[in-house]
């Protein structure tokens, strides 16, 4: 039986990887993004080869976007199933201080902000339709692990993770459940973006081929965790 998944920030990287993953097995995709070119690139190029997928722009740093983004869903195909919390902002490896402002704003307000407005617009819609199972997507610092200048990045899955952790303990007598899967670590944009030179990112190339993950090797993966509920 086809469910009908929604995934935030799903335009490119492990998002838009779950997106083309969960079509190939035939399930309704909503893809969702916060730039109107980049939705759209992603819906034609999904669409070229599946039939049951739909996009919706949306900030998830903006409650009623995410308000939005569900009765989209739900209009489009009935039900949200399964709701993924995986839009999230990473930041140049930079010390602290020398971060300017609107970078840790931005971070901060998609990866908390993001996860909180999600999860809490998708447990009241989950709960209205009779249940369904919401997942939030780790990443460096949901396990403990600390590094100099990512700080910032850091915390926030630090915070993500103890919010996901503890809102499932808050829906275990509802028919909502809520998951967190930790990826690994995946070569992303997000993950080379860190590094603010190309010659950084080249010295760190060879450990990357040693301890990181390719996307197309992940995302069955978590395509299996999810569906197998």
């Amino acid at each position: 039986m086809s469910k009908t998944i929604v995934i935030t920030g799903s335009t490119k990287g492990i998002g838009y990887g779950l997106a083309e993953e969960f079509l190939k097995r035939g399930h309704n995709v909503v893809v969702s993004g916060r730039k109107q070119d980049a939705l759209d690139k992603a819906v034609a190029t999904l669409s070229a080869k599946h039939k049951n997928v739909a996009g919706c722009l949306c900030d998830v740093t903006k409650y009623e976007d995410n308000e939005k983004l569900f009765a989209f869903a739900k209009e489009k195909f009935g039900r949200v199933d399964i709701w993924i919390n995986n839009a999230g902002v990473a930041h140049p490896m930079t010390n602290v201080w020398e971060l300017p402002l609107e970078v840790i704003q931005d971070s901060v307000n998609a990866n908390v902000y993001g996860s909180i407005y999600g999860s809490r617009v998708a447990i009241k819609g989950m709960l209205e339709q009779g249940g369904g199972w919401i997942y939030n997507l780790e990443g460096f610092g949901s396990s403990g692990r600390t590094m100099a200048g990512l700080s910032v990045y850091g915390m926030t899955k630090a915070a993500a993770a103890f919010f996901g952790k503890s809102l499932a303990k808050e829906v275990k007598d509802t028919t909502v459940k809520v998951a967190t899967i930790q990826p690994g670590m995946v070569i992303t944009d997000m993950v080379t973006g860190q590094y603010k030179t190309p010659e950084e990112l080249n010295k760190v190339k060879p450990i990357f081929n040693i301890i990181a993950n390719r996307l197309t090797d992940v995302v069955p993966w978590i395509a299996d965790q999810m569906l197998d509920q």
